[in-house]
């Protein structure tokens, strides 16, 4: 499938209405797997109705390799069925009095394809999805996960170009959930299928996704390998969006508000005057790290003292809440604590763990090279 590109996509619904969508510029490359990731009404969902043809642009257009799909200013309208897309809704939509076998195989049968090369493919992608033994079944005869593949199957064995996932993953449980991301990135590699996936589950983007889009308010605020998502977010959106539990920030330029706030700003003054403007820091909980022992703090971390006042165990992990005077802070670890409830610690992190913000939000990128240099000195 050739590259799908948006440029200056806009959908909005009403004249006194705020677009869904805002001039978004998107580009989604053959055989990506594509995660579009942010809030409720974040414009996601119709950001993809709009990539299928559900949705007509309000402003832009949109190319399929160098064919244009959608153009408001062109006068172009390609509808859903030639598109060469297929859509599976957060809603399985399975014909309830079809079997599984004539269920995959309804949309070949629509194309009249040969019998032979119909029962093909539908025997290749069920065995695929682990669903064959079931072809003689109902849907509901069939679990959540199982209809959900069934669902899968049938828009993969038209062999569709793009595969466009609206939120199919919400209604399972939970360990159905992670059964089918691991199914999902599996028949990635195998069909080698372009996929756009929205979802508002971070996880699902982050193990999911060779790149992900975070939207909020209708306009993309980040596009980027997961890393890239997560290591080095663009705004501090992004960064409180993405993360779990979610990152510590520090707000600077008001005094009293945060002691820890005011520490970090005094940290800055002191060891980067170069820097200027930095509206806020933030700190993600697994790059805290606590001591008993203020001269076991490295030297260039910044540390403060504050009080354990929870441990939280999760699982294979602990969370503990830790409060100073008007702050409160997160610190994830996989060593079992061995601290209890009302003791003192001192909490640190290294500079190149630090998130630098400015005023608006923004990341301030020259801030990474001085942390970083300082931290290897």
């Amino acid at each position: 499938m050739p590259t799908i590109n948006l440029r200056g996509a806009q959908k909005n619904y009403g004249v006194n209405s705020a677009n869904a969508v805002a001039d978004l510029d998107l580009e989604i490359r053959d055989g990506e797997f594509m995660c579009l990731l942010g809030p409720s009404g974040c414009g996601k969902t119709t950001t993809l109705r709009m990539i299928a043809g559900l949705e007509n642009l309000s402003g832009g257009e949109i190319r399929v390799g160098e064919r244009v799909v959608d153009s408001v200013q062109q006068g172009v309208f390609v509808p859903p069925e030639k598109r060469e897309m297929g859509l599976v809704f957060q809603s399985y939509a399975l014909w309830p009095h079809l079997t599984i076998e004539r269920n995959t195989d309804f949309g070949l049968r629509l194309r009249n394809l040969p019998k032979a090369e119909r029962e093909a493919r539908v025997e290749r992608v069920m065995q695929a999805l682990d669903i064959a033994k079931y072809r003689d079944r109902y849907p509901s005869q069939l679990s959540g996960g199982q209809q959900q593949r069934v669902a899968l199957a049938r828009m993969l064995a038209v062999n569709p170009g793009v595969l466009l996932l609206d939120e199919p993953l919400s209604n399972l449980d939970a360990r159905l959930r992670l059964e089918m991301r691991a199914e999902l990135k599996r028949l990635h590699n195998e069909f080698k299928t372009t996929i756009v996936f929205v979802t508002h589950d971070q996880w699902e983007a982050m193990t999911l996704a060779t790149t992900i889009a975070v939207m909020n308010e209708g306009t993309l605020q980040q596009m980027g390998t997961p890393n890239d998502i997560y290591d080095r977010p663009a705004n501090r959106f992004v960064a409180e969006f993405v993360g779990s539990p979610p990152i510590n920030i520090l707000t600077f330029g008001k005094p009293g508000v945060s002691d820890i706030a005011d520490k970090a700003e005094a940290y800055f003054a002191k060891n980067y005057p170069k820097l200027r403007g930095i509206g806020s820091v933030g700190i993600r909980p697994e790059a805290l790290e606590y001591t008993l022992k203020q001269k076991s703090v490295p030297e260039n971390n910044f540390g403060v003292e504050m009080t354990v006042t929870g441990v939280l165990p999760t699982g294979g992990s602990w969370i503990l809440e830790l409060k100073s005077q008007n702050h409160t802070l997160f610190l994830t670890t996989h060593a079992l604590p061995r601290i209890d409830s009302g003791e003192r610690v001192f909490v640190h992190a290294p500079p190149e763990a630090l998130h630098v913000f400015n005023g608006d939000g923004r990341r301030v990128n020259e801030a990474d090279t001085l942390l970083r240099k300082n931290s290897y000195n």
